[in-house]
């Protein structure tokens, strides 16, 4: 797939990027490029093969999951500009 100079300068317009005129060229091109990487990397099989998360197998570390602190909810609802039975108020935004 082709960009063309046109196509260049409506991605970087919706992209919010100031390109000048004359690099657009240079812009249709790198992205031509990358839609012809793209191209290749889907022409690849990749059936039954499971995503990764990571280059490396790796565990993700994870802390305990136990209560460490806690037990007042008075206190913490004390810093609360508006506070009923036990919850922090909120204005309603729903109708």
């Amino acid at each position: 797939m082709s960009i063309d100079i046109d196509t260049a300068r409506k991605v970087a317009h919706l992209a919010r990027i100031k390109v000048a005129e004359e690099d657009l060229a240079r812009l249709a091109e790198q992205l031509s490029g990358i839609l012809t990487f793209m191209e290749q990397l889907n022409e690849v099989d990749v059936e039954g093969i499971e995503p990764m998360t990571s280059v490396t197998p790796m565990r993700l570390k994870r802390r305990a999951d136990v209560v460490t602190d806690g037990g007042y909810p008075e206190k913490i609802l004390s810093n609360a500009p508006d506070a009923r039975e036990g919850f922090f108020a909120v204005p309603k935004v729903v109708e």
